[in-house]
């Protein structure tokens, strides 16, 4: 015969192993140091320039 098992605390344990599951899969993704994100920023902002100094319209538009 098998153990007898309370449902009710069953899918609250279930539920509650999901809930961290997916907290420690946020946390690889969003969980950067400041100095990472400041270095990317850094870099997003030196290819930004990069790209407006090569530009070969003018930057009004006009032709």
């Amino acid at each position: 015969m098998g153990e007898v098992v309370n449902l009710r605390l069953f899918r609250k344990r279930t539920a509650r192993a999901e809930k961290d599951r997916v907290a420690a899969e946020n946390r690889a993704l969003h969980g950067r140091s400041k100095a990472d994100r400041e270095a990317d920023a850094a870099e997003r902002q030196r290819t930004a320039a990069l790209l407006d100094g090569h530009r070969r319209d003018e930057p009004d538009g006009s032709r």
